[in-house]
């Protein structure tokens, strides 16, 4: 895992350039979580993201002291609006020096202020894989991102990560397909239909 702190902006402004695309009707689709639609996925970014912002300034409150479920998201009217502050939030945030020193709270657990903003660009960079493939858009990463994440999940050993068991990959997959099956997602999932 990269030792340096990492900018999560490139991270951040991919899932917002993805929410154009993201019509309405959207929200109700499948994503690669199970049992999760666009529009939970959505919520779930948004809590996220205020979580890690406040996690980077070590101000410990109701955001950090338990995780955003995932499944039970529900995304607020004026999301298109508060989605993107967040995420602009998190990543001003992050770039603070000290945010990435001493220890914090993200999830309910304590940890070191490097490992949170590990998991923060972690959850960026998956779920930010998750809403493309629900939408039918292209993703990429900075190699350094997925390189980070797949290290990040890699040091869970054979533990299933937050995100699901790992599914296996040939050794020799792109680094993308690699950090999403670590992450517990199938490369090449697609929408039915």
């Amino acid at each position: 895992m990269d030792t340096q702190p990492l900018d999560l902006g490139p991270a951040a402004r991919r899932i917002t350039a993805q929410l154009d695309a993201v019509d309405d009707g959207a929200l109700g689709a499948v994503t690669p979580c199970p049992g999760v639609t666009v529009g939970a996925l959505l919520a779930h970014i948004e809590g996220l993201a205020v979580a890690f912002r406040d996690a980077a300034r070590k101000e410990p409150g109701p955001a950090t002291d338990s995780a955003p479920s995932v499944e039970s998201g529900v995304l607020e009217s004026g999301w298109r609006t508060t989605l993107p502050a967040a995420l602009d939030g998190m990543v001003a945030a992050w770039r603070a020096p000290d945010a990435w020193e001493g220890m914090t709270r993200a999830g309910g657990v304590d940890l070191p202020g490097q490992v949170a903003g590990m998991v923060a660009l972690n959850e960026l960079v998956l779920h930010g894989w998750d809403l493309a493939r629900a939408t039918g858009q292209p993703f990429d990463a900075e190699d350094a991102h997925l390189r980070n994440t797949l290290a990040l999940l890699a040091d869970q050993g054979d533990d299933p990560s937050p995100f699901g068991p790992p599914v296996p990959v040939a050794d020799d997959a792109p680094l993308l397909d690699r950090a999403v099956a670590r992450g517990g997602r199938l490369p090449d999932w697609r929408p039915r239909g």
